[in-house]
């Protein structure tokens, strides 16, 4: 999405940056794991093919993706590629043309090391202070760790799919919610993004 390209989102923990070419070598390494491909209901593709998606999501109007960084790792390498402190990505897609406020959110941690850190449930508090006041997350069956972090952001279990065996998470923002999501998120810090970074495709 054009709306991220130039935004860096620097949090606690994490740190989070368009995704660009850069990227593309370690994100497809990571999709080379059957466990990350089963987790996300992904596909294994070439690299060629990685950077085409990549640019696909750069350019798609309804998507917003961002990569996970390591946001200590960051900070103390100043310098040093992104690709080295990347640990996974979030996303927000605009699902639903009728409603504009809905919003898709997934998150993936794919570095191991970095689980159970609270990197993925920051990511998806700054990614849900975007303004939308409903979410969804569409989680596979089998993916326990994912379904807890979006209960534990107070999201509610609203249907469950055999078919495509996954579980369908909502929560949709009352007042006492936005404010509670201002207090998790009032650390977080908008700065530019490197110039040149997300050349365009």
């Amino acid at each position: 999405m054009r709306l991220n390209q130039n935004i860096l989102l620097l949090g606690k923990k994490v740190v989070l940056v368009p995704y660009t070419p850069e990227h593309v070598p370690r994100y497809h390494e990571w999709m080379k794991s059957e466990e990350l491909r089963r987790l996300t209901a992904s596909e294994p593709l070439t690299l060629e093919q990685e950077y085409v998606m990549q640019c696909s999501w750069q350019e798609d109007a309804d998507k917003c993706t961002f990569i996970v960084l390591d946001a200590e790792k960051w900070q103390a390498q100043l310098g040093t590629s992104e690709e080295s402190c990347m640990v996974g990505d979030v996303n927000l897609f605009l699902t639903d043309l009728g409603d504009p406020t809905l919003g898709e959110i997934e998150v993936m941690i794919a570095e191991p090391s970095c689980r159970g850190q609270g990197l993925g449930t920051e990511a998806v508090l700054v990614m849900m202070s975007y303004g939308l006041t409903k979410f969804e997350a569409k989680i596979g069956q089998g993916n326990e760790p994912s379904m807890q972090l979006f209960r534990k952001l107070h999201f509610e279990q609203v249907a469950v799919s055999s078919v495509f065996q996954e579980v369908t998470l909502r929560l949709t923002m009352s007042e006492r919610e936005r404010q509670w999501l201002l207090e998790q998120t009032s650390h977080v810090e908008e700065k530019p993004y490197r110039a040149g970074a997300s050349e365009r495709c």
